[in-house]
């Protein structure tokens, strides 16, 4: 593919009657000898998609943020009706604000809550536990013998001595640091839920049911108590609620665009078309997606402010081509054609280059970044038909600004006419990079800047790097709630579970459960493990209590009698009916990812030592289980996907400029963005995790534009014959100015992106801003102090 630019057309036609209309390719004689055609075609389907966008919904489903095919998930979902709702659950303490939980106010506060929890929809409420649920028992040994009960028997009536009894029997039920905190000013009330509500059969609606999560806790808290609450429906619901406050983000990027291009332009109908066409394209990416049957994620909804930006730094493109033209007197629509020679295949390589970097994020086996690759993908193709045909088409009829025309050309002109001393301070300074010595110490100093981007970058860490949600801000509600639980509970939110299969009815086997132990006190040795609870850790409690408490019966009973005896009393989350499998849960302290690796490490060393054809130890369930398993598929495709973006990018510039010399001049910059972009996460505290990981692919496939536009303007000269500094600073005039708007266009957009309520969207933003200016800068300062060294050589070798 070539995508050489020519200089603006030295023949100017001042009227339509001089211009053949026959004259151009294939495609710009069927675009524009049809325009009205083309302009009622884009009109009729943005009316059809705008109607189909108002069935779009928000959604954000357990099943999708997971990496379904990952071993240690596969296991988890060939378990997971055995797994009593561990994985998707709630946890709601409730605190008292004054005195203990044993007073009757704050345990009929807490029996009214309970029953209003167990009707929300989607509770499994067989499983669901609190110290007025029956299955919620004490036992102990009295002086009659082994005895047991409901924590809150039924002949409770809040009188003082029903309460002591209460408290006895909390301390006899284990639950101490499970369900009631150790100070005994909070208990919990968890919650496991169904993916589908039981009653309508649809998929449980979590920002529906945060919503009314957050009215108990409003109700509940003017009656004396303090609500905390955590668990994935929680974050997910937060979630939601956070990607409604995101699309008031929309308004604030349109309006920075549009403020930045009419600065620029000066030209107002212009600017308002390039907006037009740019939302249009969204128009369309959000039709398209519901009748596609997508719907938008906390990931995806970031899209529509990504194809807006880049729609809007095509347009400028575009739109400063036509203006130039006018300016030089030339008839709007013949400018319009004569744009859409130069720059058509150059928006379109473009844009293929920004297709790019959104394709690649299909190798994450992570089905939300897939529809994130899918929605982005959509959005490319949108921007082709509405920014580089539809807009052109539109300045056709509407033309510009006179005045802005004339002052887009008048600078130029004057540059061209008095070049060593009419330069702008800005292309003066950017021209000085071609010359030998400042040129050496460019790549010097890039080189050095790389080196340090690799070397800190290597630091970075896979996973979450701090506590509580990582998807939102650290002073949000559900992290402060987090923090509660984490300070007053040992059964923290962060559970990682280890599934033990064994042969039928064989889960109580002594034999088992002696092996069951010992991965038990493997894992507590764990630093980042805060304590553990399987059947093997219950029978050690029950057999002390079977025979009087004396603590010289500490351990497994190798009696299978007593062993039956004690599973007919085990929690129903334990094991499973059939008896073939067994839980081991380790609650973590955190789930950064030294604390995931560590438990991922023993537990996979402990099942190859151990498993049998008797007994099979199988990573992993659990939120923190989940989680490990989406690091490791984390870390497997950052490599895979940074190879085979530079992969793609490489091929398709050494397809457009048939040298490799052009190649290295464009992907250099690139590269070292890319690793001063790793290191700028390792000084922000940030891991590469499901979030983040995108940010490198897509700041690579849109940050090559800019080498794309100035490359080949300066290729097409040198080839004229120019000097290297004439070639550049031709460049620099005639797309220079618009690729410094375009960087600063798409750094300001997705810059809007820190003011989000979710955190993973703020760090997206963030980096990407990063990535987009310095890989303008990069196009605009490296890149031709390397045509220095690499293609003023074979320029001259060439043209001798």
């Amino acid at each position: 593919m070539n995508m050489s630019v020519d200089k603006p057309n030295p023949d100017i036609i001042r009227r339509l009657e001089d211009f053949d209309t026959r004259s151009g390719n294939v495609v710009e004689r069927m675009l524009f000898n049809n325009r009205m055609v083309v302009v009622l075609l884009c009109l009729v389907i943005t009316l059809f998609l705008s109607f189909q966008a108002r069935n779009l919904t928000m959604d954000a489903a357990f099943q999708k943020m997971i990496p379904t095919n990952h071993p240690f998930i596969v296991n988890y979902l060939e378990n997971r009706s055995e797994l009593a709702g561990i994985e998707n659950s709630l946890r709601i303490a409730v605190e008292a604000r004054e005195g203990t939980i044993f007073d009757q106010e704050y345990l009929e506060t807490l029996r009214e809550l309970s029953e209003q929890v167990f009707l929300l929809p989607g509770v499994d409420r067989p499983y669901m536990k609190h110290l007025w649920a029956p299955a919620v028992r004490w036992s102990g040994v009295t002086e009659v013998g082994l005895d047991g009960g409901p924590v809150i028997p039924s002949d409770y009536d809040g009188s003082g001595e029903s309460i002591d009894q209460v408290r006895e029997n909390v301390e006899r039920s284990g639950e101490i640091g499970q369900l009631v905190a150790e100070d005994y000013r909070s208990t919990v009330i968890f919650v496991p839920l169904q993916e589908t509500n039981s009653v309508t059969g649809e998929k449980i609606d979590y920002h529906e049911l945060g919503q009314q999560l957050e009215i108990l806790r409003d109700n509940y808290e003017a009656d004396g108590v303090n609500i905390h609450i955590t668990g994935f429906a929680k974050v997910t619901g937060d979630l939601i609620s956070g990607m409604q406050q995101v699309l008031l983000f929309l308004a604030l990027t349109i309006a920075i665009c549009t403020l930045v291009l009419f600065f620029y332009t000066r030209c107002l109908r212009s600017t308002l078309l390039v907006v037009a066409c740019s939302m249009v394209a969204v128009l369309w990416l959000l039709g398209l997606l519901s009748i596609l049957d997508f719907g938008l994620d906390p990931y995806s909804i970031l899209v529509p402010f990504l194809v807006f930006a880049i729609g809007m730094s095509h347009g400028a493109q575009k739109m400063n081509g036509i203006m130039q033209d006018i300016g030089r007197g030339t008839h709007r629509l013949v400018a319009a054609r004569h744009t859409f020679r130069r720059l058509f295949v150059a928006g379109l390589t473009a844009l293929v280059s920004d297709a790019v970097g959104f394709a690649v994020l299909m190798v994450i086996d992570i089905p939300v970044i897939q529809d994130l690759a899918v929605t982005a993908s959509i959005g490319v193709a949108a921007l082709i038909f509405t920014n580089l045909i539809l807009l052109p088409i539109l300045l056709s009829y509407t033309g510009v600004n006179a005045k802005a025309a004339a002052r887009s050309v008048q600078a130029d002109i004057a540059n061209q006419n008095d070049k060593d001393h009419a330069k702008h301070p800005v292309w003066a300074l950017l021209d000085r990079f071609t010359e030998r010595k400042v040129a050496g110490i460019t790549i010097l100093v890039f080189a050095l800047l790389g080196g340090v981007g690799l070397f800190v970058g290597s630091n970075v860490k896979i996973g979450d790097t701090g506590i509580g949600a990582p998807e939102l801000r650290a002073n949000s509600q559900y992290n402060l709630d987090n923090k509660f639980m984490v300070t007053n509970y040992a059964a923290s939110s962060d559970v990682y579970v280890v599934m033990v299969k064994t042969e039928q009815y064989a889960c109580a086997h002594y034999e088992t459960l002696k092996v069951v132990d010992a991965l038990e006190r493997r894992l507590k040795q764990l630093p980042g493990v805060e304590s553990t609870q399987s059947l093997a850790g219950l029978a050690k409690v029950a057999n002390v209590g079977m025979n009087e408490g004396s603590m010289k019966w500490w351990g497994i009973p190798n009696s299978q009698g007593m062993l039956n005896a004690i599973v007919t009393r085990a929690p129903r989350e334990m094991f499973n009916q059939e008896c073939d499998l067994l839980t081991v849960f380790a609650y973590l302290k955190d789930h950064k990812a030294d604390t995931l690796n560590s438990v991922v490490d023993v537990t996979q060393e402990f099942s190859q030592k151990y498993s049998t054809d008797k007994i099979q130890f199988l990573n992993a369930a659990g939120n923190a289980g989940i989680e490990a398993a989406t690091n490791i598929v984390v870390e497997k495709a950052n490599f895979q996907m940074l190879l085979l973006v530079y992969t793609a990018v490489i091929l398709l510039a050494l397809v457009t400029f048939r040298s490799w010399r052009a190649v290295v001049c464009a992907v250099v910059p690139l590269m070292i963005t890319s690793a001063l972009c790793q290191a700028l996460m390792v000084w922000m505290d940030i891991g590469i995790k499901v979030a983040t990981l995108p940010v490198i692919a897509l700041g690579v496939g849109i940050g090559v534009d800019y080498a794309l536009y100035i490359l080949s303007v300066t290729l097409a000269r040198l080839k004229a014959g120019e000097s290297l500094s004439d070639a550049y600073y031709g460049a620099l005039l005639f797309t220079g100015k618009v690729v410094i708007l375009t960087g600063v266009t798409l750094g300001v957009a997705v810059m809007t992106w820190g003011f989000s309520p979710i955190k993973f969207q703020a760090d997206m933003g963030f980096l990407l801003a990063f990535m987009f200016i310095w890989n303008m800068l990069g196009a605009l300062i490296l890149l031709p102090a390397l045509a220095r060294f690499l293609l003023v050589p074979r320029m001259k070798a060439v043209t001798s």
